[in-house]
């Protein structure tokens, strides 16, 4: 079979990077985290004083800026795992934390903030054999990706799952914040002026609240072997 790309979609925090990188390895395609990007723009804006105290950038500052940002992947030898780097500085545990989780749907809702990330995103997939997770992959980004898939789950569910998360990592934060993190992005994500979080007329929906990670792969493989007669181990 050719290489294709495939795209997912969806709302936070609903495991779209677990289940992009698991299709990723067992497809031997590559994975790129469209939401990296956003995450080391938004760094980038804090570390640079570039928004307020209520986290939300100064637009005119942060768009003459983004000439100076360099967002790179680069794949650790030892884990095998892309890790994001900001202005060849390793970002990758900085851009998971709250305050940039907190921050970043102001940031990736700007319109030239958007088209710098797509830019990125569409060199990347130009040989194809990619796996893409983010918000908008298979409506701005690559609407003609040939695999197209949904995430979505109650935001209760996505909230203890990310909690838990930060939980395990040392990270203090409280589930109430976390909720109220997820249901403001839900709102940012579904309402922004600029390629809306919506479902393409063509994804195929996926709603993994009450599935585990082992359960998504089983209903990929299976998909996989319905659609394009391909199985998968």
């Amino acid at each position: 079979m050719k290489k294709i790309i495939i795209a997912i979609d969806g709302h936070s925090s609903t495991g779209k990077s677990t289940f992009a990188k698991s299709i990723a390895a067992v497809m031997n395609y590559t994975y790129l985290d469209s939401g990296a990007l956003y995450r080391a723009v938004t760094l980038y804006a804090l570390e640079e004083g570039l928004t307020g105290k209520d986290g939300r950038p100064n637009v005119r500052e942060l768009v003459n800026r983004l000439k100076d940002i360099s967002v790179t992947f680069r794949r650790d030898p030892i884990t095998g795992r892309n890790e994001t780097f900001l202005n060849g500085k390793n970002v990758e545990k900085r851009i998971r934390s709250l305050d940039v989780s907190q921050s970043v749907s102001p940031v990736s809702v700007i319109p030239q903030v958007r088209e710098f990330v797509d830019v990125q995103l569409r060199k990347w997939g130009e040989k194809k054999g990619i796996v893409m997770d983010g918000r908008d992959i298979g409506t701005a980004v690559f609407p003609q990706a040939e695999l197209k898939i949904f995430m979505t789950a109650p935001a209760e569910i996505r909230a203890r799952r990310r909690y838990n998360e930060m939980k395990a990592k040392g990270e203090d934060a409280s589930f109430e914040e976390v909720l109220d993190n997820i249901r403001e992005r839900d709102h940012l994500d579904s309402n922004r002026e600029t390629n809306p979080l919506v479902k393409a007329s063509d994804a195929i929906l996926l709603d993994n609240g009450n599935m585990s990670v082992e359960e998504q792969m089983i209903w990929f493989k299976k998909l996989m072997e319905e659609k394009w007669g391909i199985t998968l181990k």
